[in-house]
């Protein structure tokens, strides 16, 4: 795991910067089971385990593409810290693909580059350029625009 720590002050100048590394998440076929609950989600590709072994092309089960988008927030406070933050919020994404899937039992993790910075009032606005990445896979499994704002006091 690589974590860029900063302050408001100084997040400006990193624009452009990779920011970090996130260490690896396991997607275990209990977590995709929960997401499936959560969500309402129980598409049979995701949680039927010999079904998807039988007739997925993939081989098996595969976690859920908004999964692997929500993993984001965890993997997120990994690669980047801003110490004097009153609040931080996410304010929502320009752009996600998911350009593979994630098989049940396979780690992922972020590599986070900070693509822009903006004022907006009371903090700073900044959208990321998020590569999600699972092990042993040639193609990310997430290309995200995730955009956060960060609150000062």
């Amino acid at each position: 795991m690589t974590t860029t720590t900063t302050t408001l002050a100084e997040l400006p100048a990193l624009k452009g910067t990779e920011l970090g590394t996130s260490d690896w998440i396991e997607v275990t076929q209990d977590r995709v089971n929960t997401f499936a609950d959560a969500t309402g989600d129980h598409q049979w590709i995701h949680v039927d385990v010999e079904r998807a072994k039988a007739e997925s092309p993939f081989g098996g089960p595969i976690g859920h593409g908004y999964l692997t988008l929500s993993l984001l927030i965890p993997m997120w406070s990994q690669v980047l810290t801003v110490t004097d933050t009153t609040m931080a919020v996410n304010y929502g994404l320009n752009k996600v693909r998911f350009p593979a899937p994630v098989p049940v039992g396979s780690r992922i993790r972020l590599t986070a580059t900070l693509a822009d910075v903006e004022e907006v009032t009371g903090g700073l606005q900044v959208t990321a350029a998020a590569v999600v990445e699972a092990e042993g896979s040639d193609k990310p499994v997430c290309i995200a625009e995730p955009v956060f704002r960060f609150y000062g006091g």
